[in-house]
């Protein structure tokens, strides 16, 4: 219990319930703004195909649970209700080698559980996160702390957690924002934004954060680093992903889909999170970027975020096969 984590994540955790849609029963249009929309006939009982519930999901809970799968100490720091769901959750983190000695169980709160409507390959989540007591625990110096999604009510505990890496100087902070995060914006999270080591977006989150219409993925990389963090990683969805390690810009293209991806949950979760480990395993930026797109490809693949996380040997026989056009490019 006394043993020096290397990676501890910080986060909320929930139950996901997917509600496999019928397409016959379902469809898209497009909305305001040009927004894609879900339809379905309001007032009606509509079929499903089927429902799955994973437990100990959730940003932070995936990325603890791949930087384990990848052979790393891995930790996370949440909170449950004290409920079956919680004894759950629980198990699935003693299951995957994810020490739980800072997570909490909080009297009259329920687990978070969120209903994921599947259509196609890709989903809507209904959210709705339990507004527990967050306390930033003293959990020494692990190597990094990765941050990500927390509830609406959570300002003050991330300036706990800003306080604890000021005091912590040894500790690498990774920062995949949630979408509250970034709707709070770069002035209420400027200390966690400085002190960030590596930080983790898509192109659309990117320019809600920089405020600008700039398109080119690497630009976008290179302006965030103005911000504060040392490294920055976009994404790009099919287009493959940009890191600026403060030097140099990297461009990585998506590893090949075996075949059609099955469900898109957790995709930015596998990327990010196996970013990060690659570091902690010593792997420069541009070695990193090698990494991170093959386990994303390989848990859309699988229900859920986790199911298809792979181990560090599965991973690295991935690189090996990779086609020939599998190959970070150097942008300047």
């Amino acid at each position: 219990m006394n043993e020096k984590l290397d990676f501890v994540a910080i986060g909320d955790t929930v139950i996901d319930a997917f509600i496999h849609l019928n397409p016959e029963h379902a469809h898209t249009t497009r909305g305001p703004a040009n927004t894609q929309m879900l339809c379905m006939q309001f007032g009606s009982k509509i079929p499903y195909d089927f429902v799955k519930v994973v437990p100990a999901v959730g940003n932070s809970a995936n990325a603890a649970v791949s930087a384990a799968r990848l052979g790393l100490k891995s930790g996370l720091i949440t909170s449950l209700g004290n409920d079956h769901s919680a004894d759950e959750c629980l198990e699935v983190f003693n299951n995957e080698g994810v020490s739980t000695k800072f997570i909490t169980k909080e009297d009259g709160k329920r687990t978070n559980h969120h209903y994921v409507l599947w259509y196609k390959d890709d989903r809507t989540i209904l959210i709705k996160h339990e507004q527990f007591t967050y306390a930033m625990p003293d959990i020494g110096s692990p190597k990094w702390l990765y941050l990500s999604s927390l509830g609406e009510h959570s300002i003050p505990y991330h300036h706990e957690i800003a306080a604890y890496l000021e005091s912590h100087p040894d500790i690498k902070l990774a920062f995949q924002p949630g979408t509250f995060q970034i709707e709070l914006g770069t002035e209420t999270l400027d200390a966690l934004y400085k002190r960030t080591e590596v930080f983790f977006c898509n192109t659309d989150e990117a320019r809600l954060i920089l405020k600008t219409g700039e398109g080119d993925g690497g630009v976008l990389a290179k302006m965030m680093t103005t911000i504060g963090p040392k490294i920055a990683v976009i994404t790009d969805g099919s287009k493959g992903a940009y890191v600026y390690d403060g030097a140099d810009t990297w461009y990585m293209p998506t590893y090949p889909d075996p075949k059609p991806p099955y469900d898109r949950t957790g995709a930015g979760d596998a990327y990010a999170s196996t970013f990060v480990a690659a570091l902690a395993l010593g792997k420069t930026p541009s070695e990193a970027i090698e990494w991170a797109p093959i386990n994303s490809m390989s848990v859309v693949q699988k229900i859920g975020a986790q199911e298809g996380l792979l181990k560090r040997e599965e991973l690295e026989q991935f690189l090996k096969d990779a086609p020939e056009g599998y190959k970070v490019e150097k942008r300047s």
